[in-house]
């Protein structure tokens, strides 16, 4: 479909049209959504695990 070039594009495009200076929170978002998400999923993998042997 796409290559690294248009992706490349499409980024630079992204950021030209968001503004720079809306860069650094959009990447703070990202990175806050990225950890809830991860430990969520932990949380959701140790509730399916039978709880262990003593």
């Amino acid at each position: 479909m796409f290559g690294m070039s248009e992706l490349a594009l499409i980024l630079l495009v992204v950021v030209v049209v968001l503004g720079i200076k809306k860069l650094p929170e959009l990447t703070r978002s990202a990175g806050k959504a990225a950890r809830i998400f991860k430990s969520e999923a932990k949380a959701l993998k140790e509730q399916d695990e039978p709880p262990a042997r003593t």
